[in-house]
């Protein structure tokens, strides 16, 4: 088809506030899906996706549509992932769009993944068309969002379109404001071939899909390619496009949006951003963008049950083929036994690589405490080494410094939790880097806080605070130098490698108190009395102890001479030192899993 006569657009909008819902009633009304065919949340395939009300897994679908102008249009929609860990294959999905379709719940009125998924598609100056959604439920106040909507990207209020996806109220004003408003792509046909990656999946019989946005040239099914960040070539197995299940096709041309079957068995040999040309005319510069996705938290994950050490192995080698995100390599805990380090874009994407693996592989697991990545400078070599278990922290007197991650945190509210939420910030050792005031009655607080201190049970707490009506939005800050130890936990003089953490020097006493006094209760008495005790380096800064269980060896002894009793006594001691020296004390799965799950004050 002629490029004037193609639109490439997304949908943005923040969590629930209609995006999957919207996509289902545009494809109802291009009858690109029949009605029989049809379902909530169409491009949503997996179970957690519907369950959890956000898309996981960013999708493609060309939809056929023709305008009041008789003109017969190629929309396509790529839809990207609704939350924040994934917001660099979002900004790769928008960088494939010429414009935007910007949601806003009625209800709600803007949030903060609003704001950062428009200043993303800003960025890459996609032209956006603004519709209030939910305009059917009784709260709903569209003249007030509207109003929001023109004070934060001038866009006149009357222009933003009021609708009900639920209902399909003014949907075909949606479409056709498409037609109107969003540019063709600008594609050279004539140039080499250049595409690009915006997302990818593994099919068991023609390896990894690749989804493409074709900028430059056009590819033919017989055309070998060329991956440009690593130089790896093939030949297609097949390309097509996304109707909305893959059809295939003989050609892509520029402007265009669909697939090609690559064959690879490795997610990682195609992955999200990268430039796709071909191997008999390569282009010469790729697209601008690309950069690898860099784990920024990790967990380890084991089997609660030894023997299924295997089974967790090949589960996560399946669930990376589909999630080139994923990193994991070979743990070994003194108290767990076998198992995993995994790295994950975020708290969320743990989050589902976790139920992903006990619903569908019918695993039981435990994930230890997550951490982040942690780079130390050594005083000797003056060279930086990544740490990103607290376990491999070296030996304090070796470290010159060490660095944290920092993030750069959004959060929306209503102002009248103005007090609470700097309370919580000041807690979690943020900084204020300012504030504005996007419409009346709302605010946008912008600080810096250590990932560290996110990834806890940050969001929770803020939910909790401002009683569920602020949300939030972060990127990536940089790294920066802080106050870190090592605390380490040990039970009967031995310290349990999972439960050690790193720390604020300002947080390790009264982490330790806590971690000390939970164990206390959980670990069972032994024959002998068992110290639990919380260091830093060489000191310890919080002890307990497990009382030990005793016989009444003065039981058969009615009377007599009190040395008898000494006597007996004193053999009880020695048997009790000597029971001590040898004797092993296992910290029980549940007490493990109680200390995991302390929160933060």
């Amino acid at each position: 088809m002629e490029q004037s006569r193609i639109r490439n657009f997304s949908i943005i909008a923040h969590i629930d506030h209609g995006k999957s819902t919207l996509a289902d009633r545009l494809l109802q009304n291009t009858e690109t899906v029949a009605d029989r065919d049809m379902q909530a949340q169409l491009l949503d395939s997996m179970d957690l996706e519907r369950e959890k009300g956000v898309t996981i897994k960013a999708s493609a679908v060309r939809m056929s549509y023709t305008a009041a102008d008789g003109i017969t249009y190629q929309y396509n929609l790529i839809d990207t992932p609704g939350h924040v860990d994934f917001g660099y294959e979002v900004s790769r999905a928008l960088q494939g769009c010429e414009g935007a379709i910007l949601v806003v719940d009625a209800t709600q009125g803007i949030e903060a993944q609003t704001l950062a998924n428009l200043y993303m598609a800003l960025e890459q100056d996609l032209e956006l068309i603004p519709v209030i959604n939910k305009i059917d439920l009784p709260a709903a106040s569209p003249d007030l969002v509207a109003e929001e909507v023109e004070n934060l990207i001038g866009i006149p209020a009357e222009d933003v379109i009021p609708i009900s996806a639920k209902m399909g109220t003014n949907i075909t004003q949606v479409l056709e404001s498409i037609a109107v408003n969003v540019p063709p792509p600008n594609g050279d046909l004539d140039a080499p071939f250049r595409a690009l990656v915006f997302d990818s999946h593994y099919d068991t019989y023609k390896g990894v899909i690749a989804y493409i946005r074709v900028i430059d040239g056009e590819i033919n099914e017989n055309d070998w390619f060329h991956i440009m960040s690593n130089g790896v070539e093939a030949d297609p197995i097949e390309i097509g496009v996304f109707e909305p299940g893959m059809k295939r096709g003989k050609k892509l041309s520029a402007g265009e949006v669909g697939y090609i079957a690559t064959g690879f068995k490795d997610v990682r040999d195609c992955r999200v951003g990268d430039t796709i040309t071909l191997k008999a005319d390569k282009a010469t510069e790729p697209l601008a963008g690309f950069e690898s996705a860099k784990p920024m938290v990790f967990a380890g994950f084991y089997p609660t049950n030894n023997e299924d050490y295997a089974d967790l192995r090949d589960a996560l080698q399946k669930l990376q083929l589909n999630d080139a995100a994923l990193v994991f390599e070979p743990e070994t805990s003194t108290a767990l036994s076998f198992g995993f380090r995994c790295g994950f874009l975020g708290m969320f994407h743990m989050e589902i690589i976790q139920e992903r693996l006990e619903r569908e592989y019918d695993l039981d697991i435990i994930a230890t405490a997550p951490s982040v990545r942690y780079e130390v400078l050594d005083r000797n070599t003056e060279e930086i080494v990544i740490v990103q278990s607290p376990a491999e922290l070296p030996d304090e007197g070796t470290i010159a410094s060490i660095s944290e991650p920092w993030m750069h945190v959004q959060i929306f509210s209503p102002e009248e939790y103005y007090g609470v939420l700097m309370d919580l910030m000041m807690k979690r050792r943020g900084e204020f880097v300012g504030q504005e005031y996007p419409a009346p009655g709302r605010i946008v607080f912008k600080f810096d806080i250590p990932l560290a201190e996110l990834i806890i049970d940050f969001y929770d707490k803020l939910k909790s605070v401002t009683r569920g009506y602020a949300s939030m939005d972060y990127d990536f800050a940089g790294y920066r130098s802080s106050d870190l130890v090592k605390l380490e936990v040990l039970v009967n003089k031995s310290p349990v490698d999972a439960l050690t953490m790193i720390v604020h020097s300002e947080k390790a006493y009264h982490r330790g108190q806590k971690l000390v006094t939970e164990l206390k209760k959980r670990i069972p008495r032994q024959m002998f009395e068992v110290p639990i005790q919380a260091s830093t380096g060489k000191r310890v800064i919080s002890r307990a102890n497990v009382q030990a269980l005793r016989k009444d060896v003065l039981a058969k002894c009615y009377g007599g001479d009190v040395s008898r009793k000494r006597k007996l006594l004193e053999k009880q001691k020695k048997g009790k030192k000597r029971m001590k020296m040898i004797g092993n004390v296992e910290v029980p799965q549940e007490a493990f899993m109680a200390v995991l799950q302390l929160n933060e004050d």
